[in-house]
């Protein structure tokens, strides 16, 4: 194609959730509630005030208010995960919700150029890394059920922190590669996305360009991404089925069970999604059902995870029953 038919892109324009004017409000109050439920949640899991999960930061503040829940959680590594599995969730929410929210309540859904490329680097990081973080507790789970007695050697602070940073460090390549190919493509002048957000299936159907490259390029790293991840969380929880049923005590096998309840849960939900999603065949692919997966893992996941992870715990809900009793005797008192 000739270079000087090409339109210079500067902005793009979202067609958003719905083009229905009456469907507008409704989703707009709905999704606004989600999201700050969800950003509430979330901020309190990592801060640890209500959701003492992530006490690893504040072990000094839970081994006085609670000894017994500070020993818990200094001897399961799960939390270290937790909180990172926390920030992925709000990293992706947060590089989607606020924008999705915007253009509801301005005329014309538009998203420059730039900040189109830095939401998509910024959602692929996250979700891409969640992926893995969710795998590493899968490991976590192995070893604390598989070899408890060498646990804390091989889960060592160094080893968590290796998992950790792997998957953030291979997300960014990963999102950075993907988004610089997609952007220094030509585009044909079609500014309209078919979506929320800036993702990167609907913009190479504005592409002029050869696209074969980056769809190959795409389809491998989603392909190595997802099954890679899915194969470790599968091996996990195949030799964690079979070491629990060699234990002779049915109270041994329901408490190693309800270690990995929590986690089970959150991977089915958002490995669901992913799938029903990405590993659509081609006759039976619509906009539409993408859209409203997409809702489900950027807005409602992150907001089930907290309260899958908190709500399942026996310690958690005392130290959570005790936070709110606290914080309804100070209220009290402030009103007298």
């Amino acid at each position: 194609m000739d270079k000087h038919n090409l339109t210079v892109l500067n902005e793009f324009i979202l067609l958003g959730i719905t083009d229905r004017p009456e469907l507008q409000a409704p989703l707009f109050g709905l999704l606004l509630i989600i999201y700050m439920i969800s950003l509430t949640f979330i901020v309190l899991f990592i801060s640890g005030e209500l959701f003492i999960l992530s006490a690893m930061s504040y072990d000094r503040y839970v081994a006085i208010c609670n000894p017994l829940l500070y020993s818990v959680i200094m001897s399961q590594r799960m939390y270290f995960f937790l909180r990172h599995l926390t920030i992925t969730d709000l990293g992706y929410s947060t590089a989607v919700g606020p924008k999705m929210l915007a253009n509801f309540v301005v005329d014309e859904n538009t998203i420059s150029y730039y900040v189109c490329a830095i939401q998509q680097v910024f959602f692929m990081i996250f979700i891409t890394t969640e992926l893995f973080i969710l795998s590493a507790m899968s490991y976590d789970r192995y070893v604390a059920i598989c070899n408890s007695l060498c646990y804390t050697i091989i889960m060592s602070r160094g080893v968590c922190s290796v998992l950790v940073a792997i998957p953030y460090l291979y997300s960014t390549f990963v999102s950075l590669l993907v988004t610089i190919k997609i952007f220094n493509l030509s585009f044909c002048g079609h500014n309209v996305i078919r979506h929320f957000y800036c993702d990167s299936l609907p913009l190479l159907s504005l592409l002029c360009s050869d696209t074969h490259e980056i769809k190959l390029v795409i389809f491998i790293l989603s392909v190595f991404g997802l099954i890679s991840s899915l194969l470790i969380v599968l091996d996990s929880y195949i030799l964690i089925i079979v070491s629990i049923l060699r234990l002779n005590s049915a109270e041994g096998r329901h408490k190693a069970f309800s270690t990995c309840g929590s986690h089970l849960t959150v991977v089915v939900v958002f490995y669901g999604t992913l799938i029903f999603m990405y590993l659509q065949p081609k006759s039976g692919h619509s906009f539409d059902i993408d859209k409203m997966a997409s809702i489900f893992y950027t807005l409602v996941i992150p907001m089930l995870n907290p309260l899958i992870y908190s709500l399942r715990n026996r310690d958690v809900k005392s130290a959570l029953h005790r936070a709110l009793g606290r914080l309804c005797n100070t209220f009290s008192q402030s009103s007298l």
